[in-house]
């Protein structure tokens, strides 16, 4: 019995496999690079001419948002100077809208100021299927002290750099928190405003956040005579992440209340951003 080699069919069969090899390699490459430009695309707030990420959404549209935890970054995040954060791990939550609105820096300041209006806005629960209220009770303060409650604060008293306090007490945590409230820039144009907790969060007998554990800075900017930017970029303790068992999607849809309940829009409008 005589058995016969096809040299061609085996030449070409090696070709084949070193071609199928080649294209693994690539496609390896390609996955891996990816994956690294994904991970190290870190959030990006519209600090002077630089251009923001997440990338603001068209006016009228929902927001973009983006969730980042300690372990999506390639490398330790060092916060933009114009959020005035130091270094530190936490979880990291940026949206970037358009709205229109036909006043001026002054006019959505007093938003910030009318601290009020904050109790019984509304989110959309994940875990409950439905509409909640986020912020149970709000009230400005004189002081970092619970029992100095006094009326809103106004625009002609909140001049840049000055620091102002309130508190607040949401659906999830025990007990009332102080923020301290500081306004970075104000122009016709343009408004920065950073808030900050004072006074540690808890839930029952848990510490969840420390004094600086909740930070945000919110960033609002002319686009058009009739059209505002709003960028907000928060950060919150891991601590609060885990043992409150919050999802990426709970914070879209607090964050989102918020910017709604900011820009003038019922903050529980259908559908929600995250159902």
């Amino acid at each position: 019995m005589r058995f016969q080699v096809d040299h061609g069919s085996r030449t070409t069969t090696t070709c084949n496999d070193r071609n199928r090899v080649k294209r693994f390699i690539v496609a390896l490459v390609v996955m891996f690079c990816g994956l690294t430009a994904h991970a190290a695309q870190a959030p990006q707030p519209p600090c002077g001419s630089s251009s923001a990420y997440p990338p603001f959404a068209e006016t009228g549209a929902p927001p973009n948002i983006r969730v980042w935890s300690s372990g999506d970054l390639v490398s330790p995040w060092i916060p933009p100077s114009c959020t005035g954060w130091a270094p530190a791990d936490g979880l990291l939550v940026a949206l970037a809208g358009q709205f229109r609105f036909d006043g001026n820096g002054e006019g959505l300041l007093a938003r910030f100021g009318a601290i009020s209006t904050l109790q019984g806005i509304h989110y959309w629960s994940v875990s409950d299927h439905q509409w909640r209220t986020l912020i149970t009770h709000a009230s400005a303060l004189d002081s970092p002290d619970l029992t100095r409650q006094r009326a809103d604060f106004t625009t002609a008293e909140m001049k840049r750099g000055r620091k102002f306090y309130f508190a607040q007490d949401d659906n999830r945590t025990s007990g009332e928190v102080i923020y301290r409230l500081r306004v970075q820039e104000l122009t016709l144009d343009r408004l920065v405003v950073t808030t900050e907790n004072v006074s540690p969060v808890r839930k029952l007998m848990l510490t969840l956040a420390k004094p600086g554990g909740l930070q945000s800075v919110h960033f609002l900017e002319r686009k058009t005579p009739h059209v505002w930017r709003y960028y907000v970029l928060a950060r919150t303790a891991e601590d609060l992440t885990s043992l409150l068992g919050v999802t990426d999607r709970s914070y879209v849809n607090r964050a989102v209340a918020l910017y709604r309940h900011f820009i003038g829009i019922p903050t529980d409008r259908d559908p929600p951003l995250a159902p």
